[in-house]
């Protein structure tokens, strides 16, 4: 970074620390005609950050939140990076917990291109009600060179009354000149003292002139003593 010449805008805010642990972090750096934004909110037992960086002519945009109330954790982070492309990457993390429970909520956006347009989205919910666990993971990636990239990744498990519930999502898409679009979404719920998990990953990958799409669902459900696990993957190469 110490090298980069012809600085045009540099933007740095780092802050801030709210009340009940509540942090946030936000980076902006642009070059050479590029413009950069980034955004973080953060409630209590939470932490965002939002990184966006652009040269060349290029855009890059990053948006970071989470909320963590009470017992619950949440993190959000947040990465754009353009090279005479658009960026766009999205990130959320809401974590609830009530009267002990606990619940935690990691999410993870990222979306670079260089020539292209990369969105990247991910989001990340847990519930956790009395003495039950929640646990949310989700994370999305996107990467494109003069092509078109899309991720989007989500992840939400709730439990209640001891229940226990993880859920874990990850989404990614590349391509080099061409269109690449993956999608995953996880769920899992317990209630009383069920145990559910869920775990969904999605791959696409295209090369030019090509498209790639890939989908992915999972769910997992258990009710009182029961247990549920849901596994699903899906890669879709095209070259």
């Amino acid at each position: 970074m110490n090298r980069v010449t012809n600085l045009s805008v540099v933007l740095a805010l780092s802050l801030v620390s709210a009340a009940q642990a509540g942090e946030v972090t936000a980076y902006s750096i642009a070059s050479n005609g590029g413009s950069a934004s980034s955004d973080a909110v953060a409630s209590g037992n939470a932490n965002a950050t939002a990184y966006s960086a652009a040269t060349n002519g290029g855009r890059a945009v990053s948006n970071s939140e989470a909320i963590g109330r009470g017992w619950g954790i949440a993190n959000s982070n947040s990465v754009a990076i353009a090279d005479r492309g658009l960026a766009v990457s999205n990130s959320r993390a809401d974590a609830r917990g009530f009267w002990g429970g606990r619940s935690i909520a990691n999410s993870d956006s990222t979306a670079v291109t260089v020539g292209g347009v990369a969105i990247s989205n991910s989001l990340a919910e847990a519930d956790a009600r009395f003495n039950s666990h929640a646990d949310s993971r989700s994370s999305s990636l996107a990467l494109s060179r003069f092509g078109v990239a899309t991720s989007d990744s989500r992840a939400t498990s709730d439990g209640l009354f001891g229940g226990r519930a993880v859920a874990i999502s990850d989404s990614v898409a590349d391509t080099f000149g061409g269109v690449s679009d993956s999608s995953v979404r996880a769920h899992a719920g317990a209630r009383n003292f069920g145990s559910a998990s869920a775990n969904g990953l999605g791959v696409s990958v295209s090369g030019p002139r090509q498209r790639a799409v890939s989908r992915v669902t999972a769910i997992g459900r258990a009710e009182r003593f029961g247990r549920s696990r849901a596994n699903g993957v899906s890669v879709e190469i095209r070259r």
